[in-house]
């Protein structure tokens, strides 16, 4: 590629799905990834993560995080695996967290690989994980952690911003500057009155504007989460049932268990026994401690939600954890119950009717969590159909993503809106909601990209 090229972007991920954040800009001689996710759900979707990289893995020249959600980070250890040996830029509280997720995924993956196999559930004689515990280790090598709103130089005639977005610790908006043309990239996007987070940065206006649509198509319920929480907790409470509550390590488990300390201190609820089980939350709720610029809790309230759950490190704890009964609470991830050690109990807990399994955030189309809110009443889970007997509760109220009118009031605010708006990282509904409602409220030109899609930048004000 030659500096006189045309400016392109392409989006490899997150279009038409809302999973598998990944967006190829390539410009001044440079390629540059902006997030590098696992895409999730359905099985036409997960089997993109096994198809071949789009370009060469060693013709991209960096990588730019949002954040170290797997859905945005979780394919980094496999493009490295592939040949990618440039820098991988992103803020430091993501790199930190980037350092227990990845990690984590390349463990479950051989974890559940060698399940597979013992169990003779994979059509592969021999399954493989996409990449290893040692493969993200060897990928975190390349991370560089960058402070907030400073401009980067990231390659002759481009830089970047990292703009605070709320969602997670160190979850950033991108702000890239290319030969004078300005990119901007939600990530995504937290919500503005959130009992962890703060809230994003507004728009500031750019030439180009990618916006994630998560909940395009929705407002998010006005009810108090601990207000929802109490009546839950007594009623399952009360009749010596467990609460399985399925929860993204980062933010999730933390939100949950600064609610529910809050609740106990208040005597609002029974004190029934809680149980952190992820190691990778335990030490992501550690880094809350370490990061009080980026959220609104204080050092009291962050050693109350420290100190409210007994902490599950070992597999042999968390086994006995399913011979116990209830009442009790565990937390557990994943969040979209697409791996982890929850799916040990949903196994062991969600065939009892006294139980319940309640689910605290966004759950993928193709996944077990969406299966649930749905209504199904079994659940396939390591090669077998397991019944769920258990009440299921869905609580929107603890969503770490903006909905659609804090969506539209971040991006009121920008001075010079942009020529173009590209709509992702959404299921097709909530995309294209989205979009109307852009069009039709601000009269900013606005498109639903599709898989693959690739666009000349510079031309917006002309397509």
């Amino acid at each position: 590629m030659t500096s006189s090229s045309p400016r392109t972007l392409q989006f490899l991920g997150a279009a038409g799905t809302v999973t598998g954040s990944r967006y190829l800009i390539q410009a001044s001689g440079q390629r540059i990834l902006v997030d590098c996710g696992l895409f999730q759900g359905y099985k036409q979707l997960r089997e993109r993560n096994w198809a071949d990289f789009p370009v060469p893995a060693a013709s991209i020249d960096t990588v730019l995080l949002t954040h170290a959600h797997l859905d945005h980070s979780g394919y980094l250890p496999a493009l490295v695996k592939q040949g990618f040996t440039g820098k991988i830029l992103c803020t430091d509280a993501t790199r930190e967290l980037s350092q227990l997720l990845l990690p984590d995924s390349g463990h479950l993956q051989e974890e559940e690989a060698r399940y597979a196999k013992k169990r003779g559930y994979s059509k592969h004689q021999n399954p493989l994980p996409l990449y290893t515990q040692d493969d993200a280790m060897t990928c975190l090598k390349q991370f560089e952690g960058r402070p907030f709103l400073e401009e980067q130089t990231v390659a002759p005639g481009v830089s970047a911003r990292f703009i605070p977005a709320g969602h997670i610790l160190g979850a950033a908006q991108i702000a890239l500057t290319i030969d004078g043309q300005r990119l901007h990239f939600t990530g995504d996007l937290g919500r503005s009155n959130e009992a962890l987070m703060k809230a994003p940065v507004p728009f500031e206006g750019a030439d180009v504007l990618v916006c994630e649509s998560t909940y395009g198509n929705r407002r998010h319920p006005t009810a108090d989460a601990e207000a929802e929480l109490v009546p839950v907790i007594k009623r399952v409470a009360a009749r010596g049932g467990v609460i399985v509550i399925p929860a993204f390590a980062v933010g999730r488990a933390q939100a949950l268990m600064l609610h529910i300390a809050r609740l106990r201190q208040r005597g609002e609820i029974p004190r029934v026994p809680v149980y952190l089980n992820s190691p990778m939350a335990i030490n992501a709720t550690d880094l809350y401690h370490r990061h009080h610029e980026e959220h609104h809790v204080t050092d009291a309230e962050c050693r109350d939600m420290f100190e409210l759950a007994t902490m599950v490190r070992t597999v042999e704890e968390s086994k006995a954890l399913n011979l116990q009964r209830g009442p009790m609470i565990i937390i557990s991830a994943s969040g979209m119950l697409s791996g982890g050690r929850v799916l040990h109990h949903l196994v062991a807990f969600g065939q009892d009717s006294r139980n319940a399994i309640l689910l605290a955030g966004y759950q993928a189309g193709g996944t077990r969590g969406a299966a649930l809110v749905r209504g199904e009443k079994s659940l396939r889970i390591f090669g077998q159909q397991i019944p769920i007997n258990a009440e299921v509760i869905a609580m929107e109220s603890f969503s770490g993503h903006a909905d659609s009118e804090e969506l539209l009031a971040w991006m009121r605010p920008a001075a010079n809106p942009p020529k173009m708006t590209y709509i992702t990282h959404g299921e097709p509904d909530a995309a294209d909601t989205l979009r109307g409602r852009i069009e039709h409220e601000l009269g900013w030109r606005c498109r639903v990209p599709e898989h693959l899609d690739r666009v000349e930048l510079g031309s917006e004000g002309s397509a």
